[in-house]
């Protein structure tokens, strides 16, 4: 954690002289080597900042305190001090030159591990900052500004609940003000560099639209958003879309906004990070909708418009409501040739590109395999499939596998495809888009089957043929429901806890789809003996081998944590010590 809880700390007044110093110092030092008396930070709220450079999260951290520090330096009474966790003096100083604040000397290790001690320092980066008097305010510095930049200054929790209970009245009220401006912007920009004010703005349908330019699936989205975008225009609605720009490079950023016809946010504007937060956008592209009383009517409509288009318009629950239940319809009357034939593409393609005719396989339980080869757990995965495929179809004729590829080349397909004994779909065909819509396919490899009479059977057949091979075929609701039969008749006077030597825990009776047993080393599936806090396993072979298992109950113990060589883990925004 980042925050720490400080104990007495933070029920005390430090005096910061006797704080920040030693026997032999009363100053700090700056990047340039001047020393800077420690009693000029009378009066002052001073940052403690915790921090390396060995720490990744640390060198994310740093720019954006770097930024805010500069913004309150006017104020004149807000000062940070870098106590450094760096391993040796180049680090320290290589780190120190991107600083604009204060430091303990990196020579004085005694005060920046009495410091570490002081303020139960677990984690990094970490801010502390202390008010006037020297009595700490908070220990969530890190946290606060990342959350709200400058405007969480003075870093009381009161300015924090202040923040918080401004944004719940906004999100209740959300005038489109509190959406798009700043505090030193009210307008957005067109592509020509005009400044459009926010209020022009009000009144209209507003498509919130969260991008990369040079970012592919982004590219792809854009094309289909400025057919729609025109359509609804030329129709004379009012409606309008406002890039939140996420590029990482202005002349990307200004390249590829002055082809398109809408409006933005400036390149690098804060708020981009601030809305892409308030929406809660896990990935783009993404199209937050905002109606014209200014409330949010969808938080992302990016698969609505590939799938329908114009149809979307005017984006309210009601219409999606009604576009909800045209596509149950159209689920309800799938069949194989209405998800695999487009117009003249009415086939696939087997070995040496022969075109085997989509009509050939109505009637067949077919697997489509989402894959491509620069995937690992693809590759993985392919054998077990090879081997499934070749034991169902030497029971039933009627079944297929047909590739859908994500390769990223024609050699790359090739030579893939030719390690499967199944048909595919040409490689760079325009079905692939569609499928991945259809099936939600979110990552690969994915595997879902079709039935005979053309229907999804389920979008999750690949952790069923993982754990169950060819005995999950058809890989229906009734044959999962026999499978599960079986097994349930397997654990049948099975214990569902026991004791072990090989682990300190008492291991528990669960279903795992897959696993490598700890005792044998071997692969498993179906049932393991489990200690969820180490995740551990063991073969019911192996758990229940005479003399070694007993039954038991559960004991109280922790786990030991793991450390690195350098005696420090990182894990996300932060690194801890060991």
């Amino acid at each position: 954690m980042e925050g720490q809880d400080n104990g007495v700390a933070e029920q005390i007044k430090h005096d910061l002289q006797s704080l920040l110093s030693c026997e032999d110092r009363d100053f700090l030092i700056r990047n340039n080597g001047d020393q800077v008396k420690i009693d000029s930070l009378k009066g002052k709220k001073v940052g403690l900042y915790f921090s390396a450079s060995w720490c990744g999260p640390c060198q994310r951290f740093t720019p954006t305190l770097v930024e805010i520090y500069n913004e309150l330096l006017p104020k004149g009474d807000f000062e940070v001090v870098f106590v450094s966790a760096d391993k040796d003096a180049e680090e320290f100083n290589g780190y120190f030159s991107k600083m604009t604040w204060l430091a303990i000397p990196f020579s004085d290790s005694k005060t920046r591990d009495r410091l570490d001690k002081l303020f139960k320092v677990m984690g990094i980066p970490y801010l502390v900052i202390l008010d006037e008097d020297g009595k700490v305010m908070t220990g969530d510095g890190v946290a606060f500004i990342r959350e709200y930049g400058v405007d969480a200054y003075p870093f009381t929790q009161e300015r924090i609940k202040e923040i918080k209970d401004e944004e719940e009245k906004a999100k209740r009220e959300q005038p489109l003000k509190f959406l798009l401006a700043s505090r030193s912007r009210d307008f957005v920009i067109s592509a020509n560099g005009n400044k459009v004010p926010i209020s022009e703005l009000e009144g209209n349908t507003i498509g919130l639209y969260f991008a990369e330019s040079s970012y592919r699936k982004c590219v792809k989205f854009t094309s289909k958003l400025i057919e729609v975008y025109d359509k609804l225009k030329a129709n004379g609605e009012k409606f309008e879309v406002v890039m939140i720009p996420l590029d990482n490079k202005e002349e990307s950023f200004k390249e590829g906004f002055e082809k398109l016809p809408w409006l933005s946010l400036p390149f690098n504007d804060k708020s981009c990070v601030k809305l892409a937060r308030y929406f809660k956008i896990p990935t783009i592209p993404a199209l937050a909708i905002i109606g014209p009383d200014g409330k949010t009517l969808q938080s992302d409509v990016v698969e609505a418009i590939e799938d329908h288009g114009t149809e979307t318009y005017p984006f309210t629950p009601e219409k999606f409501s009604e576009l909800e239940e045209k596509d149950k319809a159209k689920r309800d009357a799938q069949t194989l040739e209405s998800i695999l034939v487009s117009g003249d593409l009415n086939f696939v393609i087997g070995k040496d590109g022969l075109k085997v005719p989509i009509s050939d396989l109505v009637g067949k339980n077919i697997l489509l395999s989402f894959s491509a080869h620069w995937c690992p757990p693809c590759r993985a995965f392919l054998p077990k499939l090879v081997e499934t495929y070749h034991q169902i179809k030497a029971k039933d004729d009627a079944f297929e596998v047909i590739f859908i590829s994500s390769d990223r080349d024609q050699t790359s397909f090739e030579e893939y495809f030719s390690q499967m004994p199944w048909l595919a779909l040409p490689f760079g065909d325009e079905r692939k888009d569609y499928l991945d819509r259809i099936f939600k396919v979110r990552g690969i490899p994915t595997l879902v089957a079709i039935g005979p009479t053309g229907q999804t059977v389920t979008t999750e057949a690949r952790g069923l043929v993982m754990c169950h091979g060819a005995d999950a075929y058809p890989f229906t609701e009734a044959r999962l429901k026999e499978i599960e039969a079986k097994e349930e008749e397997m654990a049948k006077g099975w214990p569902k806890k026991v004791k072990h030597e090989l682990h300190e825990h008492e291991l528990e009776l669960i279903r795992r789809r897959s696993y490598a047993c700890d005792g044998c080393k071997e692969g498993g599936t179906i049932w393991s003996f489990y200690c969820k806090e180490c995740d551990f396993d063991l073969h019911p072979k192996c758990a229940l081998e005479e003399n070694k298992a007993t039954k038991g109950d559960s004991e109280d113990a922790s786990e030991e944590g793991a450390t690195t060589k350098e005696g420090r883990v990182c894990d996300g925004d932060v690194c801890h010590k060991a």
